[in-house]
């Protein structure tokens, strides 16, 4: 009861607080709902069977619990297939194939961004099912039935671009589907290795009467999938998007997470070093020092149970904002509907009564320290030092987001900017922790050239600061939050914006790189046109014994120094991680599902330029012929006359900016979206903040107007005061994010092999401290003027 009373009465001291877990627990809330709808869905191709049967799962090079299905090959899926034809209820069993193949008209691709695994057999279309509409089903090698919506009519000649290039095929029908299909002969060539046996029961058979015969058919071979397990299957477009969009959404929920504790844990503080009086005086009357931290405990509780519940709302109420963000950044799958479960809001909830709570664990410490006598001091007089605790705690976290920083330059491409961020939220901590040592001082010395002015303005901001650093110090926490933040992620963008293009510039120099132009990867056709420079066959195979085995990227070359029949040459790492030694024997097991033994005739230092696992093209394509090959690089002296159509030519320099460029648009807007949260946040916590602090100086403000003082006086004092504060909190926040950035600019230096400075994004940083500033003022000065 008594915790209820205080929330009512003292409400507005706990509204910055719940302004501040409404608002994560908001964010949250929206993250969560999108990921959860962001769940594969089983493709519509697939819509018309009753199960899929797949191979087993392999482990994936890279680690993290990752696993990739390998195929099988013809000799192991044959009897696969008429063991599941003899499952009762089953009324076809079909193999399906994906692979390569995108219209070309008037010598220009037509875009199509699942063009990948556009290519099927034609008894594939059962799966959907797609209906003929027109014609009939493709007999011939040169014969297709295509999508009716690409308007290509019966008896036409259209020219597919295939793993072989160009081809001329005749299009003999059409689907009410998307894609391409060939004959079942045809695209068994194509792809001889098999991903997937689709089953399609007889009419009135349920899944159920046939997938666990199924199971006991396929036995230990592989597994089999049914209703929604049926989206294990996913085109790679749509995979690598959601992965964008996934990573995306994590980062955002991350900051949200970490704002909130900060932010929270700060307010809570400010409120209960507001309130000693108050505290004192219940000590005086018997209150015991667990009874005190358990009432400040419960009401964190109280108050981030009632910010969940409306957070919850309004981050429903968000999620179509979201989704729409990400559909105009290209990273969700098509056509998303949001659907809300218990389960993301329920987590939400109990985050941010959690954080509300672990928020209020230094609030509650540093309210059972207050004594009885307390009840006789003015709120704002006792305990301004630094207590050993936050001298600890404080020095902690500098010397480990210093250690981080370091490790910033060193660390692993992949790991780099994460790291940068960790090292910047734990210095975020270390200045907020021990921000009362450099309030004072930094005060004193701003204040000190008004001291003659003969106005008292100056000297009241002076002696206020002096006197409660610990007050400002909790008043500056947001803006170092804000401020550090912008500065990290405008900082990051912009380093790598210039460190990034000018180190692949330097790799490829003297070269021209032939790209593809509207498809996803050069073809056999295009390879054949460039004869001289590096034409790198990419696949993926497992490599080891079975039961041992890892899947990998297996890089076909055809440079003479690695291509070699029989042959083999490791990377450093990857020869590691599979306990691999020169001259000892890998089994790798290619996309065709066949095995085969290579030599290991090398392991040489890692070399991105070579590849991890290189063996001979030729072999290669002999085991993946759906492969497409990679970007090539050409010497510029064999500079090409004539491009084939869906190809383009870069020098170093463009090549370099057009590889950064694609991302760079996820990459700004990642920074943006996260900038704005951690800004627009904080800017909340900071408005919250300094309203707080001027209604809690009623009788400040009235002493001073009994012994003259004029409004427009307090106001002025009030700004002033507050200016100070925020100038403080900015300049901690960005000195808090330049270790990082340094470290990050020198790691860059390593990885790209040339001199990488540290680079700030000037206006973002501005903006960031100007927008702080605005709201800190404009607050404190509505407050001080109803005052």
């Amino acid at each position: 009861m008594l915790i209820l009373a205080n929330i009512r009465e003292r409400w507005t001291g706990f509204l910055g607080a719940f302004v501040a877990v409404l608002v994560g627990v908001a964010l949250i809330t929206t993250t969560l709902v999108i990921y959860d709808s962001s769940r594969p869905d089983v493709q519509p191709r697939y819509g018309g069977t009753t199960a899929l049967a797949l191979p087993n799962q392999l482990r994936a090079q890279g680690g993290g619990g990752t696993e990739e299905r390998m195929p099988w090959s013809r000799a192991e899926a044959a009897p696969l297939v008429e063991k599941l034809e003899a499952v009762p209820g089953v009324d076809a069993v079909v193999v399906d194939r994906s692979f390569y193949a995108q219209a070309f008209r008037d010598d220009r691709p037509v875009a199509d961004e699942g063009a990948l695994d556009a290519g099927h057999g034609f008894a594939s279309a059962r799966l959907a099912p797609y209906k003929l509409v027109t014609g009939r089903a493709p007999a011939a090698d040169d014969e297709v039935v295509v999508d009716r919506a690409l308007g290509v009519p019966v008896g036409s000649d259209l020219t597919v671009n295939i793993t072989a290039g160009r081809t001329p095929f005749k299009v003999v029908g059409t689907v009410d589907g998307p894609g391409y299909y060939f004959s079942d002969v045809f695209a068994a060539r194509q792809e001889p290795g098999v991903r997937a046996i689709g089953l399609i029961a007889e009419p009135g058979t349920s899944a159920g009467t046939i997938v666990q015969p199924a199971k006991s058919a396929v036995g230990a071979a592989g597994t089999v999938v049914s209703g929604d397990g049926r989206a294990a299957l996913q085109p790679e477009y749509i995979e690598h998007k959601r992965f964008l969009g996934t990573q995306l959404i994590g980062a955002m929920a991350t900051l949200a997470l970490f704002t909130t504790i900060f932010v929270v844990a700060s307010m809570l503080v400010l409120s209960t070093g507001l309130r000693r009086r108050e505290i004192g005086l219940l000590r005086t009357i018997g209150a015991a020092p667990h009874q005190v931290r358990r009432m400040v405990l419960g009401e964190a509780a109280v108050v981030g149970l009632l910010g969940s519940l409306v957070g919850c709302l309004v981050g429903v109420a968000a999620a179509p904002l979201l989704r729409d963000i990400l559909e105009s950044l290209d990273v969700t799958s098509p056509d998303l509907k949001i659907t809300v479960a218990a389960w993301p809001l329920l987590t939400a909830a109990t985050i941010g009564v959690g954080v509300s709570v672990l928020g209020a664990l230094a609030a509650g410490r540093l309210a059972a320290k207050v004594a009885p006598i307390e009840a006789l001091i003015d709120s704002r007089s006792a305990d301004k030092t630094m207590g050993r605790a936050r001298w600890i705690s404080g020095l902690g976290f500098l010397g480990l987001g210093v250690a981080l920083a370091i490790g910033t330059a060193t660390a692993a491409t992949d790991d780099r900017v994460t790291m940068a961020i960790f090292a910047t939220m734990v210095l975020i901590v270390a200045a907020a922790l021990l921000a009362p040592v450099v309030v004072g001082p930094v005060g004193r010395a701003l204040t000190a050239p008004f001291q003659n002015s003969g106005s008292a303005g100056p000297l009241l901001v002076r002696a206020e600061l002096g006197a409660d650093s610990r007050r400002a110090a909790s008043l500056a926490a947001p803006v170092i939050a804000a401020v550090g933040f912008a500065v990290l992620l405008s900082g990051m963008v912009e380093t790598m914006r210039v460190a990034y293009p000018a180190g692949e510039a330097l790799k490829v120099q003297g070269q021209l790189i032939v790209t593809p132009d509207g498809t996803p990867g050069n073809t056999d056709e295009v390879v054949a046109a460039h004869p001289v420079g590096k034409a790198a066959l990419p696949t993926r195979a497992a490599v080891g014994e079975p039961g041992r085995q890892t899947v990998i990227d297996v890089l076909g070359s055809r440079d003479a120094r690695w291509s070699k029949p029989g042959q083999a040459v490791l990377g450093e790492r990857t020869a590691k991680s599979l306990d691999l030694k020169a001259g000892q024997q890998a089994t790798v097991r290619f996309a065709d599902g066949e095995s085969v033994g290579l030599h290991v005739a090398q392991i040489l230092p890692d070399d991105p330029a070579r590849g991890d696992f290189v063996v001979s093209r030729d072999l290669v394509r002999r085991h993946d012929p759906a492969a497409l090959t990679d970007d090539i690089f050409v010497p510029k002296a064999n500079r090409p006359t004539e491009l084939v159509p869906g190809t383009a030519v870069h020098d170093a320099l463009q090549y370099a900016l057009d590889d950064y460029n694609t991302d760079a648009k996820l990459t700004d807007s990642l920074a943006v979206m996260l900038i704005v949260i951690a800004v627009g946040y904080s800017g909340i916590a900071v408005a919250n903040s300094m309203a707080m602090t001027a209604h809690s100086r009623r009788r400040d403000f009235a002493v001073l107007k009994s012994v003259g003082g004029t409004d427009r006086q307090l106001l002025l004092f009030s700004v002033g005061e507050t200016s100070l504060v925020v100038a403080v909190g900015a300049a901690l926040g960005v000195l808090v994010t330049l270790p990082p950035l340094a470290g990050m600019a020198s790691g860059l230096s390593q990885t790209t092999s040339t001199d990488v400075g540290l680079h700030l994004d000037a206006g973002t940083v501005a903006g960031a401290i100007a927008g702080s500033l605005l709201l800190a003022v404009t607050a404190s000065a509505v407050v001080t003027r109803r005052t």
